[in-house]
């Protein structure tokens, strides 16, 4: 886990999601892999931004950005 705060939290969460990224992410834990499922959208926000200063730039490139 990554460092930081760490705080109990009682959710009311989807358990056909929870396992789906249980065997995406191939743990066993259900905390692990909603920590990796946040990690994950984190580090897509990360991307997308880095990435926003080049739309435009590939020629011919039609599609609207946020690429999806």
């Amino acid at each position: 886990m990554a460092a930081g705060t760490l705080k109990h939290k009682h959710l009311k969460l989807d358990q056909r999601k929870i396992d789906l990224a249980k065997r995406y992410f191939g743990v066993t834990s259900e905390q692990e892999a909603i920590d990796r499922a946040l990690s994950l959208l984190i580090e897509e926000q990360h991307l997308t931004k880095a990435l926003k200063p080049l739309k435009g730039v590939l020629k011919g490139d039609e599609r609207p950005w946020p690429y999806r």
